[in-house]
């Protein structure tokens, strides 16, 4: 049972804490990729090594742990899961400031990711009971705000840490000792966590929709194998998708400090800004569209505007990576941020609409698993692997970036495409 139109100030406000607990995750998430260059210097790594810190440790456990902690997600207390996951990866965010060597930050990124895989599939079974269909992908792209808005903050505080750093040196916390710049920020971004996982407790469960019991997981997997080709062609279009996505997030910053010769904290607040402003506008947009195409009786609609995002993305990609002017770059770098933003409200969205009410969260877990061991899992590495090995050289990160861009986002399109009318037929059969 959804709640009732004129009931919706308190289901939106629940959707604005969810979206704020999205944020904390995503500066936690994302702070590293503009720490590049002060890591490396401290704990002597590579461009491979630093970018299993930014993807592949977050990944493979936050994946992994996103199925299990989704059936809790389906059968307990939504709001508790939320809670618990907020103070879980707060508090290995603060033990990524205490990190002084390679595999104690590697673990701690790994708790990081383990905490923040309670959040989404909890978030969106929230919300989906929350709302009625036809608001969905609206409700579900303000959350996924979150990503954009935590990415964009995530920048601008890396640049003011590197502003701070530049003039103040190492610092000498009591009970710590000496600390760097960078752990400070880590240490910071903690406890605000923590303190923030109280006013999650103003989030009250709604009434489930359909059946209250979560399904046996053999059932679970029936009804997902029954789906099978809707579910990979959906699954894996975003999951290229989000590896373009990411793996721009992550070297963007270093391909302006070595290409344009760009300062980091230069670059933390003009692309901090860029993300923030353009990629809100870009998710929120889609799931407005999104909307508006199934009011109209467009039922593949989340599919279909995920393909033309992809589509329009890639040329919009190229152009800042060919252009030589670093202050064009950042200016064409808007438009491709609005584009690559598109699909992460209206993906989860689809989602809901094509399994029973009593699996959504694990479903979306599924979703999330692949979507993350993808996107987050292989975008950074992929870059770097090209960087690395294949270029040999540092300055050619934007040759890099281009290559796994394009390719991602072709596969993304045509993932998609293939999987409009299985998605409608998946609709059909789940409305029966």
């Amino acid at each position: 049972m959804t709640m009732p139109r004129a009931s919706m100030v308190y289901p939106w406000m629940v959707v604005a804490l969810l979206m704020l607990a999205y944020v904390l995750s995503f500066v936690d998430r994302q702070i590293l990729t503009l720490l590049v260059k002060p890591i490396r210097a401290d704990l002597a790594i590579s461009d491979t090594q630093m970018s299993l810190l930014m993807g592949l440790s977050f990944a493979i456990f936050y994946t992994v742990c996103g199925i299990p902690l989704a059936r809790w997600a389906d059968r307990g207390s939504r709001q508790k899961l939320v809670i618990a996951g907020v103070l879980f990866w707060s508090a290995a965010t603060a033990a990524c400031g205490l990190a002084n060597r390679y595999w104690q930050l590697f673990l701690a990124r790994v708790g990081v990711g383990v905490g923040e895989a309670a959040l989404s599939p909890a978030a969106y079974s929230l919300i989906t009971d929350y709302f009625p269909r036809e608001q969905r992908a609206t409700a579900l792209s303000v959350y996924g705000m979150g990503i954009y808005l935590g990415s964009g903050l995530a920048y601008l505080v890396g640049g003011a840490v590197i502003q701070f750093a530049a003039v103040t040196g190492p610092l000498s916390l009591p009970l710590i000792g000496d600390i760097r710049p960078w752990q400070v920020v880590f240490l910071i971004l903690g406890g605000t966590g923590i303190l923030f996982s109280g006013v999650l407790l103003l989030i009250r469960e709604p009434p489930r929709s359909g059946s209250h019991a979560a399904l046996p997981f053999a059932e679970v997997w029936l009804a997902l194998t029954a789906r099978r080709r809707v579910i990979l062609c959906h699954n894996l279009g975003f999951g290229f998708i989000a590896l373009a996505s990411y793996a721009a997030a992550s070297w963007i910053p270093s391909y302006f400090g070595r290409v344009h010769g760009w300062g980091m904290a230069q670059l933390g607040y003009t692309y901090g800004l860029i993300v923030l402003v353009f990629g809100t506008l870009g998710i929120v947009s889609a799931g407005r569209i999104a909307d508006l195409m199934i009011r109209r009786g467009v039922e593949d609609a989340t599919m279909r505007v995920g393909v033309w995002a992809a589509l329009l993305a890639i040329p919009a990609s190229a152009l800042y990576l060919f252009t030589g002017d670093a202050t064009l770059a950042a200016w064409l770098i808007a438009p491709a941020t609005f584009l690559i933003a598109m699909p992460f409200g209206i993906a989860p969205a689809g989602v809901q609409e094509i399994v029973p009410p009593a699996m959504r969260a694990q479903a979306s877990a599924v979703y999330l698993f692949i979507v993350n061991l993808i996107g987050l899992g292989l975008g950074p590495t992929a870059v770097a692997l090209f960087t690395d090995y294949v270029f040999k050289d540092d300055a050619a990160v934007g040759q890099s970036l281009l290559v796994v861009t394009v390719i991602a986002l072709c596969l993304g399109a045509a993932l998609l495409a293939a999987g409009c009318r299985p998605y409608r037929e998946a609709l059909a059969q789940q409305r029966a």
